[in-house]
């Protein structure tokens, strides 16, 4: 005698079932996770997979622990790749820390040779970068209070603005050449 054949779930039947319990399943990742961008986008995400993978799914009765399978595979994944970063981020934070290049130059060191064409490179540079160059160098801002009003950590930070600043130097040089090589004082480039 054969098994009653079991018979696959349909994507619409899913996702009926699955957007019943969408409460539950953000609560489960309120658990886990504190940003509710995050929660949202990995739910997002894991519905997808959930539907696309639809066909692998042989009983009606186990839609939603499968779909906690998911979400906490998600989970497992979003960590692991957070880990990854910051491990790049602490690496570069060292790499500085031993060039001697995370220090921050005193504002007046810095104002005597601003280039004269610096406000329109802010102007073409990624918002990020112009703001903390903007707020930090030309404005004189603490590095503390920046990173507190950004909500990361100092170590983040000084790694953005070491970021920020390559990239303006890079654009400094590709605009000012020569100029750029000895401080941009007494600029004629704009």
């Amino acid at each position: 005698m054969t098994k009653p054949s079991q018979h696959a779930v349909g994507p619409d039947d899913l996702t009926h079932r699955l957007l019943e319990e969408g409460s539950a399943f953000r609560a489960f990742l309120r658990k886990r996770l504190s940003d509710d961008a995050v929660v949202e986008d990995l739910l997002q995400q894991s519905l997808m997979k959930a539907v696309e993978r639809s066909h692998e799914l042989k009983k009606s009765d186990s839609v939603v622990s499968w779909f906690y399978r998911i979400l906490r595979n998600a989970v497992a994944d979003y960590y692991r790749a957070h880990a990854a970063d910051h491990r790049k981020v602490e690496g570069l934070l060292r790499e500085m820390v031993a060039a001697g290049e995370d220090q921050t130059p005193a504002l007046d060191d810095l104002r005597p040779t601003v280039c004269a064409c610096l406000g329109t490179l802010l102007q073409q540079m990624r918002p990020g970068y112009a703001d903390l160059i903007r707020r930090i160098d030309l404005e004189g801002e603490s590095p503390a209070a920046v990173a507190k009003d950004l909500k990361v950590t100092s170590n983040n930070l000084t790694v953005r603005l070491h970021r920020a600043r390559q990239a303006l130097r890079i654009s400094l040089e590709q605009s000012c050449g020569v100029c750029t090589k000895h401080g941009c004082l007494n600029c004629t480039c704009e």
